[in-house]
């Protein structure tokens, strides 16, 4: 079993529904790949799809100049699994960060992660089974079809109108079957956040059914003055409150915020999380993790990471992984997390889930297609195909 081809393009994504709305500063992208492999399966060429997640941008020169090509050069068996049967991503991974040296997590992590995401897809494919059972399998458990808690993520700031037009965002959402959101503060006047906020409730009604997102915003006499406003709406979360680093500056906010705080979205690394363990000042069972499994260095990081916390005591239904997509949710699945994000209109055609399978009372299944399932996303798999109709 080889790997016969590596291909990635960038494609743009937005965080609105309608891409015209254009938040100022340069334009999101995602780097999509295609893993063509020379195992066949009902007679086609297996191929594994993969792309960046959300948030960051395109890794096209990392993954073609530096990381594909060590995958495309590697032995058969530094790929395959022990029994020959499928590629073990394990092994993949290795082969990706051969010669790499310890910290300058900079965005590698994603170009990495992009690249596992198609190794995993491609395993599972070859495996005959959808990535949730593959992967839970492959770490030594067993995955149940059980329903996962969703929460509909977007809520960005709208130029006009904005405080209208959230709340038809989150009326949206509520018809879409979700019962909890995500939307954005910080970055405008806190009077306006606050307006954002009661704006949501006049339709989630309950504060534990809504979580808030400063994109890391604050700073700390600002992190802290929200903090004391947002206290008394006792909301499911506050999310990235200030710099992913500054762990200082957030264990000073989690000793005078009782409600729970989120944070690990921006963190990239082992390191990273060990950090935030030690000196972040979070509370086990209590606050929330939101590592994102594709900006971790891809799924073998991730797992060290659960491994790390729980070690620290936190439990994985402590975890909410960011992304808002079919890969997510498969990891939420496979590692019994505690649910994972839904981005139902904004990234697209990346967030949200199967097309057929719809969110029921908060809540939904990944597919039981091989592989992430990305074949059950019409507009998705179009684009994936472009890549390799050649």
């Amino acid at each position: 079993m080889r790997i016969i081809d590596i291909r990635e393009r960038s494609a743009p994504i937005s965080r609105y529904s309608d891409p015209s709305i254009a938040p100022g500063g340069p334009a999101l992208t995602t780097s999509i790949v295609a893993l063509v492999t020379d195992v066949r399966r009902n007679g086609e060429l297996v191929v594994g799809y993969g792309f960046s997640s959300i948030g960051r941008f395109a890794q096209g020169g990392l993954i073609r100049e530096r990381f594909a090509p060590r995958l495309l050069a590697a032995r058969d068996q530094d790929l395959m699994a022990g029994d020959g049967a499928t590629i073990d991503p394990f092994r993949a991974w290795n082969c990706l960060m051969a010669g790499e040296k310890p910290g300058g997590h900079g965005e590698r992590c994603v170009a990495v992660g992009t690249l596992d995401m198609a190794l995993w897809d491609a395993a599972a494919k070859i495996a005959e089974k959808p990535l949730y059972r593959f992967l839970a399998e492959t770490t030594g458990k067993q995955a149940e079809a059980a329903a996962i808690p969703v929460y509909a993520g977007g809520g960005y700031h709208f130029s006009e109108n904005d405080a209208r037009r959230l709340k038809d965002e989150i009326r949206r959402f509520l018809d879409q079957g979700f019962t909890h959101a995500k939307i954005k503060v910080g970055g405008r006047p806190l009077a306006q956040d606050l307006r954002r906020i009661e704006s949501a409730l006049s339709l989630l009604s309950d504060g534990r059914r809504l979580a808030v997102d400063a994109m890391n915003a604050f700073c700390g006499d600002t992190g802290s003055a929200a903090a004391k406003r947002l206290a008394p709406y006792r909301l499911r979360w506050f999310e990235d409150i200030c710099d992913p680093l500054d762990y200082e500056t957030q264990a000073e906010i989690a000793q005078c915020y009782e409600p729970p705080i989120a944070a690990g979205e921006a963190l990239f690394s082992l390191a990273d999380a060990r950090n935030l363990a030690r000196y972040g000042g979070l509370r086990p069972g209590h606050d929330v993790l939101v590592f994102d499994p594709v900006h971790c260095y891809g799924l073998p990081e991730y797992l060290k990471i659960v491994d790390l916390m729980e070690a620290h005591g936190w439990s994985r239904r402590d975890f909410q992984p960011h992304g808002g997509h079919l890969f997510s949710l498969h990891v939420a699945a496979a590692l019994g997390l505690g649910g994972c994000e839904a981005n139902p209109h904004n990234f697209q055609p990346f967030g949200g889930f199967a097309d057929d399978i719809p969110v029921e009372n908060g809540q939904t299944r990944p597919p039981e297609a091989p592989g992430i399932g990305f074949e059950t996303r019409d507009a998705l798999i179009d684009l994936f195909r472009t890549l390799v109709r050649d």
